[in-house]
């Protein structure tokens, strides 16, 4: 099982996290968070890096169901999506898939919401390429 779903997109990169942003907020999810590794590796190592970014996104009705069912599952949360342009040029979008990073943890209620969610991202990608 892949840990993830993921699209290339046609669009510069600024524009694809604008893009991903939008999109995230049309399908009820905030960006709690959103770091820019690039920066934050050549700020903390002198490293030079692709562009970068991690999108903290959070559904609250979902993430308020996935603590009503599992109360210590704000470790997992919130959803990370990344926006990174790859070594090839091409800017990647993708987000994590929650039914497979709360496989071990065995609540039906759980899986419930993570499949909904599981959902809801993959539209997230799925739009995205109707925005170049």
């Amino acid at each position: 099982m892949t840990y993830h779903v993921s699209k290339v997109v046609d669009m510069p990169f600024d524009d694809a996290v604008s893009a991903t942003t939008d999109a995230l907020k049309e399908h009820g999810f905030g960006v709690l968070t959103d770091i820019d590794v690039r920066a934050t590796l050549k700020k903390k190592l002198d490293v030079d890096y692709r562009p970068y970014r991690i999108l903290g996104a959070c559904n609250p009705t979902m993430a308020y169901q996935a603590l009503q069912a599992e109360d210590k599952i704000g470790t997992m949360l919130p959803c990370n999506v990344i926006v990174q342009q790859r070594e090839d040029g091409k800017v990647e979008v993708s987000a994590v898939d929650p039914v497979a990073s709360m496989q071990a943890i065995d609540n039906p209620t759980l899986a419930d919401v993570a499949r909904q969610v599981q959902g809801m991202l993959r539209q997230v990608v799925d739009d995205l390429g109707s925005r170049a």
